[in-house]
Parts: structure tokens; sequence; C-alpha cells
């Protein structure tokens, strides 16, 4: 691999942490803006850890103290249609990754999460919130419309209403009222979300895998009517009597111990 090809791959690092896979945006010089290789990288290493079977839950966060400044505007001038459609598909594709893998998916954000960098802290399952987060779209001050899912996750989040105070009035979201409104789910000290964001992942990992993603699924039917998501809720759970890890937990349940799920 040539000094290039490293330092491409080197703006998104992994690391495991028992069945927890952590997956940091690396580029700390441009407070993690988000540019196209970052966009790739951060696709790729996501559609890994979906599709790992030691993975049990993922960690989103930013190295040197900021989650992401959002996109990188530097690298945007002069681009067409069609380049930008070719941008936003890596996009794409990493926030679709976040929401319909199996794995609990969870932010953590210390300092900045500005544009696309709340884009991605909204869309994961759970947002920690370091004391000195602060949460800005930013999109209408340099034109463009909120992307990466911002429309759809923030909404389900925070409401219509609120979600306009960030979108339409383009307010600043301090984590303390992140919290309050629903943007955060836990917040921590300052330094302190990374380790927030890892014992939760523990607690995702101790959990049965098959329903984690049973749950998760049918978290994202909710807006189907409710006969459809209980038609929906009883094929999972009829698939879920039949599995090995059923049946560890009916013994671990009698057997009053703690239970050791394989996925199965």
């Amino acid at each position: 691999m040539s000094d290039a090809e490293a330092s491409r791959r080197d703006v998104v690092t992994v690391a495991d942490h028992d069945a927890a896979r952590v997956i940091t945006l690396n580029r700390p010089a441009a407070r993690n803006a988000i540019d196209v290789p970052t966009r790739h990288r951060l696709a790729e290493e996501l559609r890994r850890a979906a599709g790992d079977p030691g993975v049990r839950a993922i960690v989103l966060t930013g190295a040197g103290g900021t989650f992401s400044a959002g996109g990188d505007v530097r690298s945007m001038e002069g681009a067409g249609p069609d380049e930008v459609k070719a941008r936003l598909a890596p996009l794409h594709e990493a926030v679709q990754i976040i929401t319909t893998c199996a794995k609990p998916v969870i932010a953590a954000v210390e300092g900045a999460a500005a544009g696309l960098g709340v884009s991605f802290a909204a869309v994961c399952d759970h947002v920690v919130a370091a004391e000195d987060a602060r949460f800005v779209a930013g999109f209408g001050k340099v034109g463009l419309v909120p992307d990466g899912g911002l429309l759809w996750s923030l909404p389900q989040r925070v409401g219509t209403g609120r979600a306009k105070e960030m979108l339409v009035f383009g307010r600043t979201v301090p984590a303390l009222r992140a919290y309050e409104i629903g943007l955060a789910d836990s917040l921590v000290p300052a330094g302190k979300a990374l380790d927030a964001a890892l014992d939760l992942a523990a607690e995702a990992a101790a959990l049965a895998p098959l329903s984690v993603a049973a749950a998760k699924r049918l978290l994202a039917r909710t807006g189907d009517s409710l006969g459809r998501l209980l038609e929906a809720e009883g094929e999972a759970q009829a698939a879920l009597f039949g599995t090995a890890d059923f049946a560890e937990g009916r013994a671990a349940f009698a057997e009053r111990r703690p239970p050791r799920f394989e996925g199965r």
C-alpha cells in the first residue's frame, strides 16, 4: 500500500473493545470534516462491522475532541449535478447501513457536531453527548439543504417544530438542550462520551443478538399501521421461539445465571 493509499485509509480508524467496534472519524486537523474519501471509508467500515458476527455493537466517534464539522466545504467548489449525486452515494450508503444493520449503533459526541456531523449522530440508535457538545445543522449558512437523512431522522427524534429550530432557523443546540429535547439520549461529563458509549455497547452485547436485531427492525416500522406492526411482530416472535438463543435464555432464567447468547 502506498503512502497516499494509507493516508486515505487513515481518515477513518477502527478498534475493537470486546464485542464493540469503535469507528473513529480521524481528520482532527480538519475537525473531522467528512470529505469524499472519508465517506467511502466510513461506509466501508460500517459495512464490515455490520457483517462481522463477532461485533455486537458499533460506536461512532471523532478524534481530537470533535465529533465532526460536517461536510468538507472546501472540496465542494465547482461540483456539478452528477458529481453532487456521486458525493452523496457513499453518504447514503453509510446512513442506510446504520439504520438497517442488525446491531445497535451508538454515537459518542464530544465538542461540535455540525452539518453532516449532526446527520450521522441523529441517525444512530443512541447518542451520548458530552457536556461540551453542541449540535448545529448549519446547512442554510452555506446555501444547501440538509442531507445525510437529517430531514428524516431529526423530526423523529425531536419533533417537526424543534427540527425547524435547527434546520430552518439555524439555531445551535448545546448538549443540555439536546438532551432535554431528545437529540441526545445520554449526557455525560466532557471527555467521557466514548467511555459511556462503550459501557452502553457492553450492555447491548449481553443481550440476544437476534432479539436486538428484530427489535431494531420493528422499531423502524413504527410508521406502519398498528395492524401491520402487530403482524410483523408476530412473525418475528414466531421465528425467535425456534432459536438456540431463546432456549439459552430460558435455561439461564431457570438456572438463575447470566445467559450466553451466540446469535443463532
